[in-house]
């Protein structure tokens, strides 16, 4: 990495005059023959590009010489230095001795660091790693000497509440807080102290606050005070609550109540980099204490579009600062600077990081990929902003090193520009300047892009937005107002007028604070415009499904926000709501699935099982076992986003009915696996593991989980209830290992209820799936959970004909592999039984019928219901049971499936029924289906008008009824 080139002669002249000034204070060739060959061209390089080392090295020559000597100069950073250095400032006698010690120690530092910079020998990451950390020791090395001193004199601060000692909590904000710090920064610093109370001193005490105050006071003096022997760090305190005119130092509480109350979006912008760099006394829990309770503040909970304003805003006030000064050529600040790049990746952290965890991530450098990877920025945008960071960063360094001074602006003369442009690798400043002009135009250029106003990017026009805009405020109103509306394609202004006045009126819109009403008439007439927009739908219906959406999302106007500024789901949530109204009424009941409008490509494209697996186990890394209700939100919400993206699939007509079914199946049994491993980590916390015959303890689930129904079937559909039985295999004299210890049958019993509880409870996001157990062996009256031979022993002899059939679409689901194998081999043995066909016969018949006047309908009524009635599902589901259960001892392939449809396929294959009857069942059962699914989204009942509906498909299902079951010669 080391630069190789011969330096100009302008620049090796001023390298030649340092050189001859070095060597008045010091045995220059002496050092050389001792150091590497390369250490010639390196000094010449450090002393034409920076200043300071030229004269710090001329009035302290024993850093050159200790760094040369000790071979640091060649090296990355070791903790052994920093340790070293630690104890140096510790041994202090006094604290002029210790201003001293950290003042040498700190330009010794910098020679290095701008040293190994300017010769390219560490890369623009390593260089502020190595900063950053070389300011952690010595914050804390001071911090640790100040407050033993304080001490001595005052005694320990103690906590009137806790009475523990308490510690100091700094904070690092900004490049110190995310581990970036610049070769000639400023430290932002925050103090903070758990608890109020007073020293414990016996001649003199002071309250916590007055010790904590003096302890900040002595921090910043030694640190920032300039004196012979020069300065440690610029520190500023202003980013604390209430800024200058706040308190030095202020309790956790003080500091909660502040970010909840007052805490403006710029303080949110730069808690995101804040990071304990030092405390006293051991406070490492209290700094986590303090992180935890600051997270709220900096992190939403939900999708949170409100930041994109108040950006804009930040960056129009410094674009006006950047122009007022003549600031243009500043790197950091100016366009498509530095701080540019800063904006686009704390947006999308302020977005999104109160979801997704990995955003809280401090580093700029780490976070660019991630943002690409994760396709919140286009492909490529990540490398090319990381790119134009680097070097834009290598600039500001290049720039810094020189005179160790605070500035990011380009030189404006000659002998600066030469001197810059050949330190970064150019031969000249137009070359130079060629590239940070193309750097700095595509960092504009991109964000820009994710501050771009909305409706630009919708092509919102703005004098049809006004005339919007007029409708809702009331200027627009009348026989004008309907006028408009109807050339804007409503069929129904008054539908519309009426909408409006409802909403107006509602009594969530009067409770909205001024902020948040002021969210609201932005957000009205661009919904307006949008359902205006839309094609060959029901303008007026659409409004009516999304008006309970709107009074939901009144009082959390951030949702309001998403959709002002994202136009596309704006659009989606317009047009699946027209389609739909159980999307509608899904949004409305949780708003946080907004957040899955934002990409149509995921939103219509579903993930299989494996992507679904591998999505909720990252989701759900963050959490502890221990943290029921987490897992519980958070699967609901898993289940809710999924279900959305595949009733949008559906209506829209981007997945088949089998698919639709496939997918919905898929997310509940992935729920399932995680709900299990789920109820066994908190059982065996609780109780231990169960013993094993033979001794050992079973470390896995010796459980399964077996889906009957729909479930079983692989028919799931919007809102079905989950049919599930559970079978075990402990060992039923053994008992659990734990100290609160139950028996084997115990454990698993309540290991079924604990699945059940998780399943069924109703949360603030609502229940994730409704269970039934009547299924299982005995019914409601029987065991929860069942061994596999009570299981067994059950269907050979006591199980009735009803529940043979229900065996037809019964399956493993999750739990133990060998069980479901063990389940397997029950299940065919007790479908293949050689059984009285006609008896068969007379009990299906009897269960079909009684079924059939009880949930069918009602003698004189032209109706067809999908499910119950004669020629519909029920009894093509029960044929598919007759047959199975009649001839899968003579055609064991029948037992290989529990869906309906390869059921009837393999009927085919064996020659039990005919194809061409096969075929005409197939596609009456898709049909049925492929209606009460989409009868469902439509909130209607699967219940359909007039008794000519289906006519065909109805005779082709009675006539096959009365083939296979009413006429012995079918047999």
């Amino acid at each position: 990495m080391s630069q190789h080139r011969p330096l100009p002669d302008p620049l090796a002249a001023v390298a030649l005059r340092y050189r001859e000034q070095l060597a008045e204070t010091c045995d220059l060739q002496s050092l050389i023959k001792k150091a590497p060959e390369s250490f010639s061209r390196q000094l010449d390089f450090a002393l034409a590009g920076s200043e300071f080392i030229a004269q710090t090295c001329a009035r302290n020559p024993q850093h050159l010489q200790s760094l040369v000597e000790s071979g640091e100069l060649f090296a990355s950073q070791s903790q052994e230095q920093l340790t070293s250095l630690s104890e140096t400032l510790d041994s202090a006698e006094d604290e002029a001795e210790l201003d001293r010690r950290v003042r040498l120690a700190r330009n010794r530092a910098m020679v290095r660091i701008i040293w190994r910079d300017l010769n390219r020998m560490a890369s623009m990451t390593e260089i502020t790693a190595e900063l950053s950390a070389f300011a952690d020791t010595v914050i804390q090395a001071c911090l640790d000497w100040h407050y033993r001193a304080l001490v001595q004199r005052f005694g320990e601060p103690v906590g009137r509440d806790s009475g523990q000692v308490q510690s100091m909590i700094v904070l690092g904000m900004g490049k110190l807080g995310a581990c970036e710090l610049n070769v000639s920064s400023d430290i932002d610093l925050i103090f903070a102290y758990p608890e109020s109370g007073e020293t414990n001193g016996e001649r003199k005490t002071l309250s916590n606050q007055e010790f904590f105050v003096r302890l900040g006071q002595k921090l910043i003096k030694t640190l920032d005070a300039q004196t012979a022997d020069g300065f440690v760090f610029r520190v500023d305190m202003r980013l604390r609550p209430h800024g200058q005119s706040g308190a030095l130092v202020q309790n956790f509480d003080a500091m909660e109540g502040y970010y909840q109350s007052q805490g403006r979006d710029w303080e949110r912008y730069a808690m995101i980099k804040a990071r304990p760099v030092a405390w006293s006394a051991g406070g490492q829990a209290a700094a986590d204490e303090l992180m935890q309770t600051l997270a709220p503040f900096t992190y939403r909970q939900y999708v949170d579009f409100s930041v994109i304003e108040s950006l804009r805003d930040m960056k129009g006030l410094i674009n006006r600062q950047v122009q007022r000064k003549g600031m243009d050529l500043d790197v950091k600040l100016g366009e498509g600077g530095i701080r540019e790049v800063e904006f686009v990746v704390q947006l999308f952290q302020l977005i999104r990081g109160g979801k997704e965890k990995a955003l809280r991530e401090r580093q700029v450098c780490k976070l660019l990929p991630l943002l690409e990877k994760e396709k919140y920025l286009p492909s490529g945008s990540g490398e090319a902003l990381l790119q134009a960071y680097i070097f834009l960063r290598n600039t500001e360094h290049a720039i810094q090193g020189y005179q160790d001074r605070q500035t990011q602006s380009l030189p404006m003369d000659e002998e600066g520009q030469r001197r810059l442009a050949f330190m970064l690798g150019f031969d000249s400043w137009a070359e130079f300047y060629e590239v940070l002009s193309a750097h700095r135009t595509l960092v504009n250029e991109e964000f820009q892009a994710v501050i771009a106003d909305p409706d630009a990017e919708a092509g919102v026009d703005d004098a049809e937005l006004a005339n919007w805009l007029g409708l809702w405020d009331g200027t627009l109103a009348g026989a004008e107002a309907s006028a408009f509306l109807a050339e804007q394609g409503f069929a129904d202004p008054d539908t519309v007028m009426q909408w409006q006045e409802e909403l107006k009126t509602s009594r969530q819109v009067l409770a909205m604070q001024a902020s948040s009403r002021t969210r609201l008439d932005a957000f009205v007439p661009r919904l307006l415009a949008c359902v205006a927009s839309q094609e060959e739908i029901d303008r007026g219906a659409a409004l009516k499904r999304i008006l309970p959406f709107v009074q939901a999302v009144a009082r959390r106007s951030a949702y309001l926000v998403l959709l002002v500024e994202n136009p596309t789901a704006l659009n989606q949530l317009v047009q699946l709501s027209a389609v739909s109204p159980w999307i509608a009424d899904q949004l409305a009941q949780h708003p946080i699935l907004l957040d899955e409008l934002l990409t149509p490509e995921s939103l219509y494209s579903p993930p299989d099982k494996d992507a679904l697996r591998d999505e909720l186990r990252r989701e759900l890394l963050r959490l502890g076992w221990d943290d029921l209700e987490g897992h519980m939100e958070s699967l609901r919400y898993f289940r809710s986003a999924h279900a959305l993206r595949v009733a949008a699939s559906e209506v829209t007509g981007a997945l088949p009915l089998m698919k639709v079914s496939d997918y919905l199946t898929y997310i509940a049994e992935v729920i399932l696996e995680h709900v299990l491993a789920l109820a066994w980590e908190q059982m065996v916390s609780r109780h231990g593991f169960p013993a094993q015959e033979g001794g050992g303890e079973a470390r896995e689930p010796e459980l399964c989980i077996l889906g009957y129904g729909k479930l079983g079937g692989i028919e799931l559909g919007h809102g079905s209830d989950l049919d599930l039985v559970f079978v075990h295999n402990t060992w039923a004299s053994g008992a659990t290992g734990g100290e609160k210890s139950v028996d084997n049958l115990t454990f698993y019993t309540r290991l079924g209820q604990r699945i059940i509880h998780i399943l069924n409870t109703q949360t603030v996001s609502g229940q994730l799936y409704e269970v039934d157990m009547r299924l299982r062996p005995s019914g409601n009256s029987g065991m929860l959970v069942a061994s596999i031979g009570a299981f067994e022993k059950y269907q050979e002899n006591e199980a009735w004909t009803w529940e043979h059939q229900a065996l037809v679409r019964a399956r493993p689901v999750a739990g133990s592999e060998s069980l479901a194998a063990e389940f397997e081999a029950v299940r065919g043995r007790v479908l293949q039984r050689d059984r009285n066909l006609a008896k068969l016969r007379g009990d299906v018949i009897d269960m079909r019928e009684k079924m059939r006047s009880h949930l069918g309908t009602a003698a004189g009524r032209e109706e067809f219901h999908l499910k119950q009635d004669g020629g519909g599902i029920v009894d093509i589901e029960f044929m598919v049971q007759y047959a199975v259960l009649a001839w899968a001892h003579k055609a064991p392939a029948l037992t290989r499936y529990t869906d309906n449809i390869r059921i009837l396929e393999t009927l085919a294959q064996e020659a039990l029924l005919p194809e061409a009857g096969v075929l005409q069942l197939i596609d009456a059962y898709k049909a049925y289906r492929s209606t009460g699914h989409r009868l469902a989204l439509q909130h209607q009942q699967a219940v359909l008008q007039g008794t000519d509906v289906f006519a065909a498909e109805r005779k082709q299902v009675t006539d096959m009824w009365r083939q296979l079951l009413l006429d012995p010669e079918a047999s």
